[in-house]
């Protein structure tokens, strides 16, 4: 089989290396791809956002799956044209899509189905939004309506906080087109989990909870990212509470998306605050997550490629996913200023004593290739996984791995998985 995987990142990295280990596979292109998937994989220039151009690639190339990494071209609709070509693609159609790139869609069809959630509100000017937080009182989350490249939340502790976020999103337009519109949630107390699953539009098959660190520095202090580490399984997802999940959320959502018209495949991911036995969601999202995807494949004992077929063509079935009983961190090494600006083109150097340790992989989020070296090129650059018969040895093989590689003001947290040791 011939697979064309499109992406750059870190998640793009773990799909490839995932999908490298079918004995289906004869060949993977990926685009744009990075130096990390070189051995794996063709990295080619495609252009990202001419759907019809990237369909006639993988109908020269005689591609027989084709895996989207991001939402960018999920919500903008590459799998509407890539079906309309009579081509096997992994991921949600435009229609279906819009449950990550609309919030509002999102709130708006959970509170139709009763799938639980914070109570929201949904503001298309700035007065209404003041007005509405003045009403409600801090904490409060406000969220850009559209795609923000997961930055477009704001969890504001005060009042002026909030009010300051509404300025900086519809004010001064600060994620463009995302923010005309806002939802301002209800602040969610408790301990997040992600939880992602397989789905074909009808069944669903959930993966191992992962937990994200999304503060920059440890103890969860500083600005938000996109991620600063990852571990699975996330014990704060017992099996109890998994099966109330997959009963009263992710079955509940794949059905409805069904009788709204817009059948959902490919992977669905719940954001999911958790307090005591109550679970709601957060946000949902029509992709793989990063870096939780780090963590959970390296987990998964069947094979990718025919769980992902079959997601395709509408034949998955709970018996083709099965998982090994270990456990993975990931710990993402970031520039130094990220998420703000920060340097780059700074050479690294210890990827290959790293990669070497049994049971570690190393996955390139932001790099580039510069006169036969290996620099930076991303906010977050690296993540660095480990697999352990525990969390804790996990973390511990994760860090031994960490210290083997250097670049110029790396930062990154020392604290990954401290909720699972605690």
């Amino acid at each position: 089989m011939r697979i064309l995987v499109i992406g750059g990142g870190g998640r793009e990295h773990a799909l490839v290396w995932k999908l490298a280990q079918s004995p289906k596979v004869e060949k993977i292109y990926v685009a744009p791809g990075n130096p990390g998937m070189l051995n794996l994989a063709e990295c080619i220039n495609l252009p990202a956002s001419d759907f019809e151009s990237v369909a006639a690639f993988a109908m020269e190339k005689k591609i027989d799956l084709t895996v989207v990494g991001p939402e960018g071209p999920l919500v903008a609709g590459i799998v509407d044209v890539f079906k309309a070509h009579g081509l096997a693609i992994f991921g949600p159609t435009a229609a279906a899509a819009a449950i990550e790139g609309s919030k509002s869609f999102s709130k708006e069809l959970m509170h139709k189905y009763n799938i639980p959630t914070a109570f929201f509100k949904i503001c298309s000017d700035s007065a209404a939004a003041k007005a509405y937080i003045k009403e409600k009182g801090a904490p409060i989350v406000i969220k850009a309506d559209g795609l923000a490249a997961g930055k477009g939340v704001v969890v504001a502790m005060t009042e002026a906080e909030a009010l300051t976020a509404i300025d900086d999103i519809m004010g001064s337009h600060k994620f463009g087109e995302a923010g005309a519109q806002v939802v301002i949630e209800e602040f969610m107390d408790g301990e997040e989990a992600s939880l992602l699953a397989f789905t074909d539009g009808d069944m669903i098959v959930p993966m191992l909870a992962a937990q994200d660190h999304k503060r920059i520095n440890d103890g969860d202090e500083g600005p938000n990212t996109g991620g600063m580490g990852a571990y699975a399984p996330a014990p704060v997802l017992t099996a109890e509470l998994k099966q109330k999940c997959l009963e009263t959320i992710l079955k509940p959502t794949i059905a409805a998306l069904k009788a709204e018209g817009r059948k959902y495949s490919g992977c669905l991911y719940a954001g999911l605050m958790i307090k005591g036995s109550d679970i709601k969601v957060v946000e949902f999202n029509a992709r793989f997550g990063d870096p939780e995807t780090q963590v959970v494949l390296p987990l998964l004992s069947s094979d990718l490629v025919e769980i992902m077929l079959a997601c395709a063509n509408g034949t998955l079935n709970e018996t083709m996913v099965k998982w090994s009983d270990k456990s993975a961190v990931c710990v993402v090494m970031a520039s130094g200023g990220y998420p703000a600006s920060y340097p780059q083109g700074l050479v690294i150097s210890g990827l290959a004593a790293a990669n070497a340790a049994d049971g570690v992989v190393v996955f390139h989020a932001g790099t580039k290739e510069k006169d036969g070296q290996v620099v930076t090129a991303g906010g977050r650059v690296l993540g660095v996984t480990a697999v352990g018969s525990s969390i804790a040895q996990a973390k511990d093989e994760a860090y031994v791995a960490v210290d083997k590689i250097h670049f110029a003001n790396v930062h990154y947290r020392k604290d990954i998985a401290w909720r699972a040791l605690k």
